[in-house]
């Protein structure tokens, strides 16, 4: 098998973003969806991706990285620990995003692909202390895989990074793919689809963002939309 571009996706409304991108720039044939099990507290999130591959027909891919489980401990691959808001979260799993980049770097380097795509933000690093979220940060990863693979040109992608979330629902808007992607992504830390639970950082920050998408775009329609009070 041999492709153009990797997508890490997890099922969220952020990497599935990345994934549109990634097919309209590469095509779906040449562009893989690698997700990743690592003890995360649902597996809907996984459940998700898979049908959101299939939806923009792209091959999906899930490697086990349930190794996070021994060596670190986080309320995300806890299911009985109680998500707390600190100002260094209790959901944060310390280098997970470096580490499934630089696993999706060599996995893209053996399919022959120079290019891995990454939704983060640096809104999650400056609103829910997510050290790892930030282009920062992924210029170090990505200089490494360079070394890795003494490939110059190799990229780690970040089209999100400097949005905001209602940016982000413009960017999907632009694509065609937001109403589909707002009923079918699992953001929320709790895993409840859709609206989510509402009180998770991922849940209060994907809220705040659709309100003040809609304040510009009341047009949108999707299931919860009464639920978002504008």
């Amino acid at each position: 098998m041999k492709k153009k571009a990797i997508v890490v996706h997890s099922g969220g409304m952020d990497s599935s973003l990345c994934l549109a991108l990634a097919v309209r720039d590469f095509g779906a044939e040449d562009v893989l969806s690698l997700s990743f099990t690592y003890g995360q507290r649902h597996s809907v999130e996984l459940e998700a991706s898979a049908k959101i591959s299939a939806y923009f027909k792209v091959d999906h891919v899930v490697l086990d990285l349930s190794v996070l489980q021994k060596i670190t401990t986080s309320a995300l691959m806890n299911a009985t620990q109680k998500i707390e808001k600190t100002d260094v979260p209790n959901t944060l799993v310390s280098g997970r995003n470096g580490l499934m980049a630089r696993v999706a770097g060599i996995h893209a380097d053996s399919l022959g692909a120079e290019v891995i795509y990454l939704g983060v933000m640096e809104l999650e690093e400056a609103n829910s202390g997510y050290r790892d979220c930030s282009r920062r940060y992924m210029d170090l990863i990505q200089e490494a895989l360079r070394l890795d693979f003494n490939n110059p040109q190799f990229e780690i992608r970040t089209p999100l990074v400097k949005m905001t979330k209602s940016e982000t629902m413009k960017l999907g808007l632009s694509l065609g793919v937001l109403s589909y992607l707002l009923e079918e992504t699992v953001t929320c830390y709790e895993g409840i689809p859709k609206a989510g639970c509402g009180k998770c950082p991922a849940c209060e920050l994907k809220t705040q963002g659709l309100k003040d998408f809609l304040l510009s775009h009341p047009e949108v329609q999707f299931s919860y939309k009464d639920s978002i009070k504008v």
